[in-house]
């Protein structure tokens, strides 16, 4: 759908959101038979490299949500692949790490994404890949700068509300 503007990037947009649909369709169908998810992969992964892990960590590596990764976990706990144990200096925290049957899923779902990524990059040549690459660095480059202006954006406009919402008497009055 084109809008009229000089600079219309609907149609980059598109292509680009409905390749990451696509692909990660793909993929998900595919790792099923594994036992896994892309999703799942990830964290897996994430776990065993960072092995062991708290839910916080894991809502600061994925950008997600507290009660998301507890959401997640569980799952993962339900089926096993995960398990949760206190620490021994504060009960407050639960490490979660693999289990046996979570290292066998992980270990068998990263040739099929392995397998899926050479073929489908397959399709280009050496050089289109490095393009990709770069084109893409810059617009994760770009959206880290567009995210933390728009963060910034939201805290000053939190901070103007509260400071709206204060009486306009008791502005700049200590209490003693």
């Amino acid at each position: 759908m084109s809008t009229g503007f000089s600079n219309d990037y609907s149609g980059a947009a598109e292509a680009l959101r409905d390749f990451y649909i696509r692909s990660h369709r793909t993929l998900d169908k595919l790792m099923a038979g594994e036992g896994a998810s892309l999703a799942r992969n990830k964290m897996l992964g994430h776990i065993e490299r960072n092995s062991p892990v708290r839910a916080a960590d894991l809502a600061t590596a994925f950008g997600f949500a507290p009660r998301t990764i507890t959401e997640a976990i569980d799952a993962l706990e339900r089926d096993g692949l995960v398990q949760r144990t206190g620490d021994i200096s504060d009960r407050r925290v639960k490490h979660i790490a693999l289990t046996a049957a979570g290292k066998e899923v992980l270990r068998a779902s990263e040739p099929v994404k392995k397998t899926f990524i050479d073929g489908l990059f397959a399709a280009l040549e050496e050089e289109e890949i490095a393009t990709l690459t770069r084109v893409l660095g810059k617009l994760n480059g770009r959206l880290a700068e567009l995210e933390e202006s728009y963060s910034a954006q939201a805290a000053s406009a939190a901070t103007a509300a509260g400071a709206m919402d204060e009486p306009a008497g008791k502005r700049g009055r200590r209490k003693d």
